[in-house]
């Protein structure tokens, strides 16, 4: 991996503030795909689906029983857009890198979004904000406040902690996960293209490992997403 990244820095003259152009291609490319995949899907709703209408419609059905497992109906089919969007974006993040990965001029510019870890904790950042604001928001600021010192009051830096370590495990297992794949990816698509022998070994186990990223990509969605809700009913159900 001897290729670098197209970071800018020191943006609007800002020592700390860097924005790597790479990443900020890609998330606009899995958002547009998103969307085109959303618009192509309700654009002419049919009685008996087909095509893309049918594909959206199982991930919608899908989507639907991740919730109910996680709470009751009835009280979580308002996260049904969010949990939506959170698990066909990151499949379509996750899949990214593993069609090609492009470097132009030693920097790498297209991969997988999620395999940079600042995207990956931002989501999973948003996703525990959410959980606080639904659930003081749905219980009320006194009684949602009273979950962190339950059973007893010592147990509150325990809580505080415990959000904190959702907050990590949640976006660095994503990470690492489609990091690890592209890194092994990039392996095996250097050793193919280094020689004739390399290619005789190195073709097969890329065709295998990009099979498996596919199915690992689709894992990762499924586990962010379900455990985001599971978070969520956490906060805004009184019997937890």
């Amino acid at each position: 991996m001897d290729h670098g990244a197209p970071i800018v820095h020191d943006v609007f003259g800002i020592s700390w503030l860097d924005f790597n152009l790479s990443n900020v291609m890609m998330i606009a490319i899995a958002s547009l795909i998103v969307f085109i995949l959303s618009v192509l899907g309700s654009r002419k709703l049919q009685m008996k689906p087909t095509g893309v209408q049918n594909f959206m419609e199982w991930i919608l059905d899908f989507v639907k029983g991740m919730i109910s497992d996680a709470m009751d109906w009835k009280q979580g089919k308002i996260f049904l857009p969010l949990a939506l969007t959170l698990i066909t974006y990151i499949l379509v993040s996750n899949l990214l890198g593993v069609m090609t990965m492009g470097v132009f001029g030693h920097d790498l510019w297209w991969k997988s979004p999620t395999s940079d870890a600042g995207l990956t904790l931002t989501l999973a950042a948003m996703v525990i904000v959410l959980s606080h604001y639904y659930g003081i928001k749905s219980r009320g600021v006194k009684e949602y406040g009273k979950d962190f010192i339950r059973p007893f009051p010592l147990f509150f830096p325990i809580k505080v902690i415990e959000e904190f370590s959702n907050t990590l495990t949640l976006g660095l297992r994503l990470f690492g996960n489609i990091y690890a794949g592209e890194v092994l990816l990039t392996l095996l698509v250097g050793l193919t293209t280094s020689s004739f022998l390399g290619f005789l070994g190195g073709a097969i186990p890329m065709l295998a490992w990009q099979g498996f990223s596919v199915f690992i990509g689709t894992i990762q969605a499924f586990i962010f997403t379900m455990l985001s809700m599971v978070y969520i009913s956490h906060k805004v159900s009184s019997d937890h």
